[in-house]
């Protein structure tokens, strides 16, 4: 018992000792260095001791220490030399598909589906008939239109021809008034003679307005008839609901039998060849995204795509302050469907960066993500950095010099100011 008691008493003798004539040792200690510092230490402290009694002169514990810790008390680590190279940058989104077209086919007038329905997921081509409705009296009235229009037009010749004669009375009343007045002038013909052939050329301007009138009358008839074979030869058109475009059918067309009214829905088609890839930038990103910027998309279920930018909005969302980017990808066996999530990859201008192994990332006191570096005098030093990308290889980033010796193993273990002795690896190219 007396024994351990003893033994207690010693370590905490040995500890303040430590605390209170070894500080710098001990502080070493606590960055890194081995323990064999501490030893040293109290080994140099009584040389010195031994040889200021022998009354020679020598360094300081210190200058000692310092000397020691460019030797072999540094921390062993592994690193890489790294030299930063241009790669092409890209604005990462997350988006959608989205079909390049999509119409509801409605119907424009009142009838009876007589057509087969025909299925969704069907393919139609342009022009191809969903819908035909039953055309009931429509026919006939257009027949009546057109009988109308007959009708008028025969009449032109008729009324041309008294508009014609009306002329034609009228020079020749204007020709007997001009010579009553010439022989009333010269005495062999009386006033009254005069008047009367005055009055004849009024009656016949009165007629010839009265045969243009007749004329007007009948050309308003035949255009009047023209319209009315237009609109029932548009009602006829309207009966067969086609498909504007070559696509998909969404939805199944209405079915036999059933009764659309105008605006009734037959179906719905869409076009997906070639297919939009939408996704929203920030304002931030804005001006990197290019009209023609090549783009890749890989969307969830493993696809991936490349196309191009053909549309970047100016007009920000007024919820989230991001602008739509539009990108047209090729789709020619339909593989890829309307409303897929995906990832996207827009090229933008090229940045120096690094390609660094993920390992090697580390965060500092602060939570700073960055690396550690080995400086010229051989210590270890905290770098923040922004990640480009990640690939299989590594992360691309960016926040270090051209080149740069980075720690890869071992660099949880020091701090900055660390002395470390560095094993480089094969250079990352």
């Amino acid at each position: 018992m007396r024994l351990l008691s003893l033994m207690t008493a010693a370590l905490v003798l040995s500890g303040l000792y430590a605390l209170v004539f070894e500080r710098e040792a001990v502080r070493a200690i606590s960055q890194g260095a081995p323990l064999s510092t501490l030893l040293n230490g109290a080994a140099e402290k009584a040389a010195t001791a031994n040889n200021m009694q022998e009354g020679h002169t020598s360094s300081s514990p210190k200058e000692n220490y310092t000397a020691q810790s460019n030797g072999g008390n540094a921390v062993k680590v592994k690193a890489i030399k790294s030299v930063a190279s241009e790669i092409d940058s890209a604005v990462v989104l997350r988006g959608q598909t989205q079909a390049a077209r999509q119409v509801e086919v409605r119907a424009e007038t009142s009838g009876q589906v007589i057509s087969d329905p025909l299925r969704r997921g069907a393919f139609v081509t342009k022009g191809q008939t969903l819908c035909q409705l039953d055309p009931g009296i429509r026919e006939s009235s257009l027949s009546d239109a057109v009988a109308r229009l007959a009708e008028a037009e025969a009449r032109v010749p008729e009324t041309q021809a008294r508009l014609e004669e009306a002329k034609s009375r009228l020079d020749e009343a204007r020709i007997n008034h001009n010579a009553a007045k010439k022989l009333a002038k010269d005495g062999y013909a009386s006033e009254t003679r005069v008047a009367a052939t005055e009055a004849s050329v009024s009656s016949a301007e009165a007629g010839v307005a009265t045969a243009r009138a007749g004329f007007k009358a009948t050309r308003s008839g035949i255009q009047s008839a023209q319209a009315a074979v237009a609109a029932a030869e548009k009602e006829i058109d309207r009966l067969t609901l086609t498909a504007p475009f070559d696509g998909v059918l969404e939805s199944d067309t209405a079915e036999l039998g059933s009764l659309l009214q105008p605006g009734a829905l037959c179906s719905v088609v869409i076009q997906l060849d070639p297919i939009k890839v939408v996704g929203f930038v920030a304002e931030t990103e804005m001006s990197r995204v290019k009209l023609g910027a090549p783009a890749r998309a890989r969307l969830l279920a493993g696809q991936s795509v490349t196309g191009k930018v053909t549309f970047v909005s100016r007009s920000a969302d007024t919820m989230t302050r991001t602008f739509r980017v539009d990108i047209d990808v090729e789709n020619k066996n339909l593989a890829i469907s309307d409303g897929q999530t995906a990832d996207i990859l827009i090229a933008a201008e090229g940045k120096v960066a690094h390609l660094i192994p993920q390992s090697a990332l580390t965060l500092n006191d602060s939570g700073d993500l960055g690396l550690r570096l080995v400086d010229d005098a051989s210590h270890a030093q905290f770098v923040p950095v922004t990640i480009l990308r990640d690939t299989a290889k590594g992360v691309w980033l960016t926040g270090l010099p051209e080149t740069a010796a980075i720690i890869v193993v071992g660099q949880e273990y020091v701090v900055d100011g660390v002395l470390v002795d560095a094993a480089y690896q094969k250079v990352i190219p």
